[in-house]
């Protein structure tokens, strides 16, 4: 079967008075509404009391300095059904709601634990023929887990009708590396171990645990965010090139890329917890979750074999900041002194956030002397080609368009959490580091040569 783009006649909102709706969603849904490109129902369903007058008062607070003519049509779109997730009676409301809206994207902001809750509710009343279920992120907690949710929600819809929200893959810096890798032959040749030494990933952020200290204890950075966004950013790096524009295509690439991957070594892995992560409220005393994550990937394949892709993420470090490095190869002979030394590498850095950009570090002569220096070749995206679209805009647009290719297909989620299952809640206890450093100094050992230095700035 190939993936179902039917466009939707209506969006149905579960969770709709809830963070990610407050904070992501009805932002996201303004901004479609007053650039043109969205104009359809927004049927929201929450356990609420506020009434559609606070539903529209609730989404206009969460949409910050609004243009009025914008936002009257938005709210003019909203309606309410509220009601329990798990009574029959709330899917018999929303089924005379939906009534004759044409196809329907269910949009689940709602934790995991009700997925198939809803799923079932919605059979119930027939709801699941003719429409679209889309579920956001964590889907499952480990391998079995995820295993056990899709067979859960495979009873009522089928992979075709399934959408997995990672919204990383929403993100159009994202979508740009696939850009860079196939559309400029410059780069296409030298991508693969022979040109390429190693791969680094680096997804810092310099703020701590804050106050979800109960949400992160039970999940840590692995769960967090190295299965979902930074292993599908893997993905896109090393895929080789789909056959065709066919969303499938591309799909099936990540897939065979992500089959390829060994799953992790523990030895392999450097785990950290900040000074003051146990004093957090909701975090157990004796935790072992880690804050801090720095590991090696290997990919089983002709284009990488050999070659280390190298991930770190962890909270409570100098700069919030999403980077991408390829080091590439060394000449075969140094032919300009440097005093003895090898000469820095070439480097192409992709920077996704907060700013994307691409640079290019080069070797230049230094004047006057004899050797060489890095000489950074930027270029800051945001200033030649304008602002990007939000993540959630995208998101948003896809699901209602039916486009799967920014979505997480069962198979890349299975493979992501083969791949980390070995670390999986390790109980050694995590190495302590200090709130703003770079983690524990083992880390420093995970790539060959080491970390390279964060840019920070395209000046």
């Amino acid at each position: 079967m190939r993936p179902d783009e039917t466009r939707a006649g209506a969006l149905v909102l579960f969770g709709i008075t809830g963070d990610l709706a407050r904070k992501m969603l009805l932002p996201a849904l303004y901004r479609l509404t007053a650039d043109g490109r969205f104009d359809l129902p927004i049927i929201g369903v929450a356990k609420t009391d506020m009434g559609l007058d606070g539903l529209r008062e609730f989404a206009r607070t969460a949409c910050g300095g609004v243009s009025d003519a914008a936002f009257d049509k938005l709210a003019g779109n909203l309606s309410l059904v509220a009601g329990d997730y798990r009574d029959p009676a709330t899917f018999a409301r929303l089924r005379e709601e939906t009534e004759g809206k044409g196809f329907l994207v269910h949009y689940l902001a709602v934790p995991p634990a009700l997925f198939s809750a809803v799923a079932e509710g919605l059979a119930g009343e027939g709801l699941n023929r003719d429409a679209r279920l889309v579920v956001e992120k964590p889907f499952g907690h480990d391998l079995a887990s995820a295993r056990e949710l899709n067979g859960e929600l495979l009873k009522f819809f089928d992979e075709d009708h399934l959408r997995r929200v990672d919204h990383f893959l929403g993100k159009e810096p994202v979508e740009d590396l696939m850009v860079f890798r196939f559309a400029n032959t410059l780069l296409e040749p030298i991508w693969n171990r022979s040109h390429i030494r190693s791969v680094q990933i680096t997804m810092a952020e310099d703020f701590d645990v804050r106050d979800r200290g109960g949400f992160y204890d039970a999940n840590g950075t692995v769960r967090d965010v190295v299965q979902n966004h930074l292993l599908q950013l893997l993905a896109i790096l090393a895929m080789d090139p789909p056959p065709s524009t066919d969303a499938r295509a591309q799909l099936d690439e990540k897939w065979r890329v992500l089959r390829a991957v060994q799953a992790i070594d523990p030895a392999d892995v450097v785990r950290g917890q900040y000074a003051g992560y146990l004093a957090t409220d909701g975090v157990r005393p004796d935790s072992t979750t880690e804050t801090y994550v720095a590991l090696r990937a290997y990919i089983d394949n002709w284009r990488w074999a050999g070659v280390p892709w190298c991930i770190r993420s962890g909270k409570g470090l100098p700069v919030t900041d999403l980077e991408v490095v390829a080091e590439l190869r060394s000449p075969p002979v140094t032919m300009f002194g440097n005093g003895g030394a090898p000469d820095a590498p070439n480097l192409i850095r992709f920077r996704l956030q907060p700013d994307a950009g691409v640079t290019f570090d080069l070797l230049a002569k230094e004047p006057g002397k004899q050797h060489t220096r890095p000489v950074p070749v930027s270029v800051d995206f945001t200033k030649v080609l304008g602002p990007m679209e939000a993540a959630y805009e995208r998101v948003l647009s896809d699901a209602v368009s039916g486009d799967p290719r920014r979505f997480a297909r069962f198979d890349l989620v299975e493979e992501s959490w083969r791949i980390v299952q070995p670390v999986l809640d390790l109980t050694e206890r995590p190495l302590p580091y200090e709130k703003g450093s770079w983690g524990p100094g083992p880390a420093a050992e995970i790539p060959p040569g080491g970390w390279h230095e964060i840019s920070t700035t395209f000046d």
